[in-house]
């Protein structure tokens, strides 16, 4: 019984701490409700429309080079752990993992994931750009609904 001891007394620790943290909480927090901590979300920023904005699609390239090293170490911990008892094929199962990363890691690679930066972003647009794209036509104007174009509003 006594080598649970320490986990018994870790345990009683954890309910009274939760107890006391639960009753400090009750006995000291602010009561005045106010309508924007009654706005269906709790840090009290009122929430507006949603956007229809895309991301981009270095965004998902960024989440799939996370997701394939993030496979990868959770595979090798365990074959680091029993390398010596898998033998051979513990070492062909590990080769042929690691050339999907690599083969994965060049696909990204490939596709600009790593390109950072507006002037790798000007290097990739450069052959595209022509004369007629101007940033009247290519930027989009967003939050002037309603509003008066900037030159009515001064001539007025």
């Amino acid at each position: 019984m006594g080598q649970y001891l320490p986990v018994v007394a870790l345990a009683i620790l954890a309910i009274v701490f939760a107890g006391v943290s639960r009753l400090a909480s009750q006995l000291l927090a602010p009561r005045q409700s106010t309508a924007a901590k009654r706005a269906p979300y709790e840090c009290g920023i009122v929430p507006g429309p949603d956007t229809v904005e895309r991301f981009p699609v270095r965004f998902y390239l960024i989440a799939m080079i996370f997701i394939v090293f993030d496979i990868e170490i959770i595979f090798l911990y365990p074959w680091a752990v029993i390398y010596r008892d898998l033998g051979v094929f513990g070492l062909v199962e590990v080769l042929l993992f690691s050339v999907a990363v690599v083969v994965s890691f060049a696909y990204l690679l490939a596709n600009g994931a790593l390109d950072w930066g507006p002037v790798k972003r000007m290097q990739r647009l450069t052959p595209m750009v022509s004369p007629e794209r101007t940033a009247a036509s290519t930027v989009r104007r967003v939050g002037h609904d309603g509003r008066e174009a900037a030159g009515e509003g001064a001539a007025a």
